[in-house]
């Protein structure tokens, strides 16, 4: 499919862009107000916008701001007899009696735009405001290599937290500044910013978070946006569980904030690997400029509309996983062993044992065939164990599995 008159603008734009690029806290007469920043994004989608519109230019890497894209077959002709991607037009080589609806001899669509319209209108943004990926770790590490350069930049995580974040920065050569949560799990505002130099080029945000299972405040997220002159990434993996709902309405309030979301929880495709970034327009044109051609096959393309197509199926399966999160979490509250339940807005259970939890955690899955996750190691987690809420025979099983692990570990039981 051809470009259209506002992604050509933009690779114009780019290609004439010089940087720009020591950025960092703003001062109080620099803050954008949600007022501001709300009508400045509204007017980012007419070819007037100047600041807003290249807010990704401004804060991109020199080089990836003056990125030619590649050019695929795609980008010009979709339909007709296609002779241009030397592609195999006998078809693919399947079992006899495979169905090939999808033509899979060709390549898929670069831009997923039935995908991007469906998601938009679930989560009330516009297809130029999304992003399509390889689950959300291809854009995680994408919007590394846009805005970071390698052994000059760095970026502020909030641990505990999602691990992807410090091995993509790792994998980039980005230094990362961690300012931990508080005991309670809320994100600690004075000190992020306090944090930030002129080469801080992200913050990252996980809510709900992983392994804490708690959403962050709006109000937090406003104030780092607002504050921060750089991209505030807040990854919404578990979204779907909590009962506020997402922060993607921020995107039009500030052009400095990313969402991330997924298929790979509430919606049961992990495996299918299909994520979406939710930024400005701006920045989700880097991303197209940046990513693989065809990074999104057709066979998850496929399940993935399917998906969007189901939201009443998908409220179902999260009512369900809800009610037994709520079951699980009494029946661990129950256990003299267990220290605390902590909160959740996800589809999982972060407890507190009163000691032995990594053992226990080992003896499950080696004794019982129940596999947990031990997190005793990351920062207020000590003694603690992450359990994902699973169908309601499989939680049986795991509570049987830590009632005797734990006896087996205190000699209450026999070996």
């Amino acid at each position: 499919m051809p470009l259209d008159r506002d992604q050509k603008a933009i690779l114009v734009a780019a290609a004439a862009a010089l940087g720009g690029f020591a950025i960092g806290r703003l001062t109080a007469s620099q803050k954008k107000s949600p007022s501001s920043s709300s009508s400045s994004s509204s007017s980012s989608s007419s070819s007037s916008s100047s600041s807003s519109s290249s807010i990704g230019l401004r804060l991109a890497r020199p080089n990836i701001s003056t990125l030619l894209p590649y050019r695929c077959a795609r980008d010009d002709y979709e339909d007709g007899i296609l002779l241009d991607a030397n592609e195999n037009s006998l078809g693919p080589v399947l079992s006899d009696g495979q169905r090939n609806d999808l033509e899979l001899e060709r390549y898929p669509s670069p831009y997923q735009i039935p995908l991007k319209e469906l998601f938009s209108g679930i989560r009330g943004c516009v297809p130029s405001q999304v992003f399509v990926g390889v689950g959300s770790d291809e854009a995680i590490d994408m919007l590394f290599r846009i805005f970071c350069v390698p052994s000059l930049d760095n970026v502020i995580t909030t641990p505990p937290t999602y691990g992807m974040y410090k091995v993509c920065a790792a994998v980039n050569d980005v230094a990362v500044k961690e300012v931990p949560l508080t005991e309670g799990f809320e994100l600690r505002v004075d000190a992020m910013l306090a944090a930030v130099d002129a080469r801080t080029k992200i913050i990252w945000v996980c809510s709900p978070g992983n392994p804490t299972a708690k959403c962050v405040s709006v109000s937090d997220v406003r104030r780092l946006a607002s504050e921060f002159d750089g991209i505030v990434v807040l990854d919404e993996a578990y979204v779907d569980f909590a009962a506020g709902g997402s922060m993607a309405c921020l995107v039009d309030e500030f052009d400095n904030v990313v969402v991330l979301q997924t298929l790979s929880k509430a919606f049961g495709l992990a495996g299918i690997r299909c994520g979406f970034a939710i930024g400005h327009p701006s920045v989700v044109q880097l991303m197209n400029n940046v990513k693989a051609p065809y990074n999104l096959n057709s066979l998850t393309s496929e399940k993935a509309i399917d998906a969007l197509r189901n939201m009443p199926k998908l409220r179902r399966n999260v009512e369900a996983i809800l009610g037994e999160r709520e079951r699980v979490r009494k029946e661990l509250e129950a256990r003299d062993f267990v220290v605390r339940v902590r909160d959740s807005d996800s589809n999982f259970l972060l407890f507190q044992m009163t000691g032995g939890a990594k053992e226990c955690y080992q003896m499950m899955a080696d004794k019982f065939l129940v596999v947990t996750r031990y997190r005793g190691t990351e920062i207020h987690c000590e003694e603690c164990i992450r359990v994902t809420i699973g169908k309601r025979e499989e939680n049986d099983a795991f509570l049987k599995a830590l009632d005797g692990a734990h006896g087996r570990l205190k000699g209450e039981v026999a070996l």
